[in-house]
């Protein structure tokens, strides 16, 4: 049966990032929308407001009646959903179709002109630029964010049907399910061990990704990674990359040059050379698209940024940041921008790991990364959809870190220690529900005077 045909939608975490955002598509072309999730946020509100019906305790019976006929109703799931979740298993068992997000964003998209950015880090800000490019430019298209930007507050933005922009995720190897006409991969870096035996089976997952192009399809690289495609980045040898790089105190400049020409001057409201690079990304897909360099240098200098990407929430004189860093590679680029901006500044991190399995596997390069700040703040294992792993905590980290000033902390100790601390700087890094403690840390600092 059509996707379209289905009247009803039912989604199993519906407040994901990227399942958020198939909930807004559908609730837009006029479906009727319910779904489970175990937290509730601003995204649920969001969808709350939009119309969609969402309890947050796993229970058949909170499954509203109207959504309990398998002809009319289409469910939904991510990963990060349990094969034991109560409701998972009454759909499955009375015979509904039954989808992964990744199906479902590969049949919107794969009858269209598909633009797909992938990448372990990077993806998010890049599909962001790319939107806000393709918008101001007055492209028909949909786009589907791993992240809320900031032009337009959300992470789906409608704004025709002719193309279909989405982050293509290496996880579960979703994005297998995609077949675009331009591709771009922003990173390729060891990570999901859940999935991924070693970074030989992620690369060939790349591989293969790169390979699923349609008819005439182009793919588009980071220098450097070993895949086939036309490259960017800051070596002379790409065929489009970045001259004259500065971090001014709230943006940056840079030139771009390519085989045409060069343009010059860009200004860039978010700071770090791995956020030019997302922009290179974004201007070679609109170079393909035939848009002129004056129209992205134009669009580029009013991009807004990504929520948790490099955000600045407190400038007084004390600084906060809050970054959704939390892969080693993402926090040493957080970290080299950082320690540039304030050198002589102490700068305090508070880092909350994600998931059991990365923490296991990649313990050595946080703590590598991390010793270099003048304060180390260590929080809990934000579990996601993992659960524990014997021997596996935040401590791993901590005693590895090769740094006297570090801690691991409780949410109140944490507290209780910025209200006593002399740093000058503080980010927040992590993936988890760390993003929700940023208002207290705020105005904790604003209240103390810090």
């Amino acid at each position: 049966m059509e996707i379209k045909n289905f009247q009803k939608i039912y989604l199993l975490g519906i407040g994901g990032i990227g399942m958020s955002s198939i909930a807004q598509f559908f609730l837009q072309n006029g479906k009727n929308v319910a779904g489970y999730d175990r937290d509730k946020t601003e995204l649920t509100k969001n969808l709350e407001d939009l119309g969609a019906k969402i309890h947050y305790k796993s229970n058949v019976s909170k499954i509203p009646v109207s959504f309990k006929c398998s002809e009319k109703t289409l469910v939904i799931y991510t990963p990060a959903i349990n094969f034991d979740n109560e409701e998972f298993n009454y759909f499955k068992q009375n015979k509904f179709l039954v989808l992964k997000r990744s199906d479902v964003l590969s049949h919107i998209s794969n009858n269209k002109f598909c633009i797909a950015v992938a990448g372990t880090h990077g993806k998010t800000t890049t599909s962001s630029i790319l939107t806000h490019i393709l918008f101001e430019n007055n492209f028909s298209f949909s786009s589907f964010v791993g992240g809320i930007s900031e032009n337009y507050n959300s992470n789906y933005i409608n704004n025709g049907k002719e193309m279909i922009l989405v982050e293509a995720d290496e996880f579960d190897r979703s994005f297998l399910k995609l077949s675009p006409d331009i591709a771009c991969v922003t990173s390729i870096d060891f990570d999901h061990s859940d999935i991924y035996k070693n970074r030989t089976e992620l690369l060939n997952s790349f591989k293969k990704f790169s390979n699923q192009l349609k008819k005439n399809g182009i793919i588009i690289k980071k220098y450097g990674l070993q895949i086939k495609g036309e490259t960017y980045g800051f070596n002379p040898s790409s065929d489009y990359f970045i001259s004259n790089f500065k971090n001014q105190k709230n943006f940056s400049t840079f030139d771009i040059n390519h085989k045409t020409g060069c343009c010059k001057k860009i200004r860039f409201q978010m700071l770090g050379k791995h956020n030019a690079e997302n922009v290179l990304a974004a201007f070679v897909i609109c170079k393909k698209l035939d848009i002129s360099d004056s129209n992205i240098k134009t669009s580029i200098q009013s991009f807004k940024g990504v929520k948790r990407r490099f955000t600045y929430v407190l400038r007084t004189p004390k600084v906060l940041i809050d970054d959704y860093a939390h892969h080693p590679v993402e926090i040493n680029e957080v970290k080299k921008t950082i320690l540039n901006l304030y050198k002589n500044k102490k700068v305090t991190v508070i880092f909350q790991p994600h998931l059991f399995s990365r923490t296991r596997d990649l313990m050595d390069e946080f703590a590598d990364v991390l010793s270099d700040f003048y304060e180390v703040i260590l929080l809990d294992i934000y579990p996601a959809r993992e659960k524990p792993i014997r021997g596996i905590s935040s401590s791993i980290i901590l005693d590895k870190i090769i740094n006297k000033n570090k801690k691991l902390l409780s949410d109140d100790e944490l507290y209780e220690n910025v209200k006593r601390s002399k740093s000058d700087v503080f980010v927040m890094l992590g993936a988890g529900d760390i993003a929700e403690k940023v208002n207290t840390i705020k105005k904790l600092i604003k209240k103390n005077g810090l």
